[in-house]
């Protein structure tokens, strides 16, 4: 006995409204899940150089800062604690006009105020130098 006779069979379909909520319940998953972390670096060209080359002598000025603020310039004492009156002392240690621009080197004590440091990079401003650098020293082991 066949009870199906005048009917046709459908068509089997395959229903994706249940697939596409899946994924996107999925991709939800992910976009709450993942970090976004932004790396940032500084992108920097380091020198070379060769170790059988001689480094050139550079013309330096050595300032010296003690403890109570008083400054020394090549080993001679400026006479005020004034911006004018250290780049005038700077100044006059400058080199020709044929020389390259001196490197000023600040020897600040450990216990030297801040401010004496700061005025010295302003008194080399003033003179004109724009090379600085500090000198340290390693601690005592």
């Amino acid at each position: 006995m066949n009870f199906q006779r005048g009917r046709a069979r459908e068509e089997l379909e395959i229903n994706l409204i249940p697939m596409i909520d899946v994924l996107l319940v999925i991709l939800i998953f992910l976009m709450v899940t993942t970090t976004y972390s932004k790396f940032s670096g500084l992108e920097i060209n380091l020198p070379t150089a060769d170790t059988s080359q001689t480094p050139e002598q550079a013309n330096e000025i050595n300032v010296v800062i003690t403890a109570s603020g008083d400054v020394l310039v090549n080993k001679v004492t400026v006479s005020g604690r004034e911006i004018s009156v250290i780049a005038a002392a700077l100044s006059r240690h400058i080199g020709g006009a044929g020389s390259k621009e001196p490197v000023v080197i600040i020897n600040a004590d450990a216990k030297t105020p801040h401010q004496g440091v700061i005025d010295v990079m302003q008194a080399a401003q003033v003179a004109g130098l724009s090379h600085i650098s500090f000198a340290t020293q390693n601690p005592t082991r």
